[in-house]
């Protein structure tokens, strides 16, 4: 790409071809999401993906990363700076897919819409207007954010963004088009006019007709002969494929990582020989951090939640190293290309074989906040109705005598552990679990909670602490709230059911101020729900992966950064920590295990698998 000169971008007459400067152009697009990939990275991975020979970067935006609080916006923190992302796409010659949603999918906590939605009861989500004006205020609030730093970076202003997509695969999710055009219209009063395109599956795309007027059609894994068909289907517009699956999704749980047998060396050839346009999802994956690793909900109604990490099988792996696909994609487009492709950068240096000792630092327990105001009503509440998106929630509620029976906690969203007079009594999960997971920690999976019975200590509290994981981000499951979302009721020996009344509620958000804040303070070493730590001193730095298989389930952090969740059920066992978090000298790791009494060895690794 020629900075030094404006381009034009359009659609030719007949719809059979996109035109860069009124010529055929074939989009070879690679998609990557800047929230998934630390910033000191980004330059590396867009390189990555132009040596595999991509003339093009497709890119998410998720909503929820850049306002997490109704009308807190922030595109500067960290890896956030959407428009600096953008800039070194053009630095590097290479254009632009703008995918801002307002909902992503990506496997992403929500599809990216901000949990504070969930906080009235009975929002609508993707929906117009006259279904839900809350919804669309909220999304014309970020779409307004969004339009001063995006217009200038759109192809009529000198920037290398093509084309800007509306929504994401709406056809999978409902039948709506005054939705999509009203998604449209807020873009055009904002002086960006497109070209506009649309994602979605082929049968969704037949069924809902879910595009816009004037927009590009883009196939969710479509392949040459299906954009054939939606060329006689909508003559007048081109089609793309927008995802071809490079590799896939992984949940907890599953026995093995997905995606990992994947081999479009076919289907690229036919696109190369065809000159077609696609895009690879995702030509690198990065990493889920923190708590935003979203979940799936099955046919059945089963709870999935996704993995921390988003390797997802892709050519360019979470360390952004090329893989054995990478070289034989590259390989494939080499061949139809005029000029050579640029060099392969070369990885970065890897930390392994320090083996870490973490000691008991810290109990939950002793670093409770104030509660807020005790709830009179039947029902707990959930994280979204006290204002907190993610982390945990500890509910409490005194005991009067010891429980004797079964604990019915249906509504657990999405992992308790259960405290009957200061001791473990089991716990809760929404997913489902190994029964060897289950008996040896005493979880149960949709079915009530076995009391111990009683025991000669004096009636204490019940206590609850929830951990909310990733919210739904497909499907008609899409309001997922968070904590104690059905009323707690105590099976007794006799059969009767008593509704538990009067909880009180501690926000534990787990983010960087309360992490921050943490006492070195514990009174009940015995009482799980403790923080570990361990100090790494290094020389020299470089990417590295924790290897936490011998911990139970929680988050780590390294100097203050949250690296996301481990679970022993797997398959994911090490979390990745790049270089850029760590510092020469001493470095703080950090554990939070809703389980573990007794802290365990920390191997650092030098791959994911």
């Amino acid at each position: 790409m020629n900075l030094e000169r404006s381009h034009t971008f359009s659609f030719s007459p007949d719809g059979q071809h996109f035109l860069l400067d009124g010529e055929p152009f074939q989009i070879r697009s690679g998609e990557m999401h800047p929230a998934r990939i630390p910033r000191e990275y980004w330059l590396h991975r867009i390189r990555m993906a132009k040596a595999m020979g991509m003339n093009c970067i497709a890119l998410y935006i998720m909503w929820n990363y850049h306002e997490p609080r109704k009308g807190v916006f922030d595109f500067e923190s960290g890896n956030r700076n959407i428009e600096a992302f953008i800039r070194l796409c053009q630095e590097e010659s290479l254009w632009v897919l703008l995918r801002p949603g307002p909902y992503v999918c990506a496997e992403w906590d929500l599809g990216g819409l901000p949990a504070y939605l969930l906080s009235e009861p009975d929002i609508q989500l993707r929906t117009d207007s006259a279904t839900d004006a809350r919804y669309m205020a909220a999304v014309a609030r970020y779409i307004g954010e969004l339009v001063p730093r995006i217009k200038p970076l759109m192809l009529e202003e000198g920037g290398p963004i093509l084309m800007l997509q509306i929504e994401n695969e709406f056809g999978s999710y409902a039948s709506n088009p005054a939705y999509l055009e009203e998604l449209r219209q807020l873009w055009l009063r904002g002086g960006i006019t497109g070209p506009f395109f649309t994602e979605d599956g082929l049968v969704q795309l037949e069924r809902s007709r879910s595009t816009v007027k004037g927009g590009a059609i883009a196939l969710s894994n479509g392949n040459v002969k299906q954009i054939a068909a939606v060329r006689r289907a909508f003559p007048a517009v081109p089609a793309m494929a927008g995802e071809i699956y490079t590799g896939w999704l992984t949940h907890w749980g599953e026995p093995v990582f997905s995606g990992l047998d994947y081999d479009l060396s076919a289907v690229l050839t036919e696109f190369m020989q065809s000159q077609l346009s696609f895009n690879l999802y995702v030509v690198h994956g990065g990493t889920s951090f923190g708590f935003y690793a979203g979940a799936n909900v099955d046919e059945s109604g089963n709870y999935q939640p996704d993995i921390t990490s988003y390797d997802y099988g892709a050519p360019i792996n979470e360390q952004g190293v090329a893989t054995a696909q990478y070289v034989k994609y590259r390989d494939i487009i080499a061949r139809y290309l005029s000029e050579p492709l640029p060099d392969i950068p070369d990885a970065f240096a890897t930390l392994s074989g320090d083996t870490l000792a973490p000691t008991l630092y810290a109990s939950i327990w002793d670093n409770l906040p104030a509660p807020l105001p005790r709830e009179s009503s039947v029902d707990p509440h959930s994280f979204e109705h006290y204002g907190q998106t993610s982390g945990f929630m500890l509910y409490r509620r005194t005991l009067q005598a010891q429980p004797v029976g079964a604990l019915d906690i249906s509504g657990v969203h999405d992992y308790a552990t259960v405290f009957v007079s200061e001791r473990y009594a089991g716990g809760v999960s929404r997913a489902q679990i190994p029964p060897d997971y289950a008996q040896a920690l005493r979880v149960t999976h949709r079915a009530p909670l076995a009391l111990p019975g009683a025991s000669a200590a004096a009636p204490g509290a019940l206590e609850l602490l929830v951990e909310g994981m990733g919210r739904v981000n497909y499907g008609p499951a899409l309001v997922d709230r968070k904590g104690l979302l059905e009323p707690v009721g105590l099976q007794c020996a006799d059969g009767s059911l008593s509704l538990l009344k009067d909880w009180e509620a501690f926000l534990l958000p787990m983010d960087e101020a309360f992490i921050a804040g943490l006492k070195a303070r514990c009174t009940n070493p015995l009482k799980p729900g403790l923080f570990f730590r361990a100090r790494l001193d290094l020389t020299e730095i470089g990417d590295t992966w924790l290897d936490m298989r011998h911990w139970t389930k929680g988050v780590v952090w390294v100097n203050g950064h949250n690296l996301g969740r481990y679970w022993r059920i797997g398959p994911q066992q090490r979390l990745y920590c790049p270089a850029p978090w760590l510092k020469q000298g001493e470095n703080e790791v950090l554990i939070f295990d809703l389980h573990q009494i007794e802290a365990k060895p920390v191997q650092l690794m030098d791959s994911l698998y």
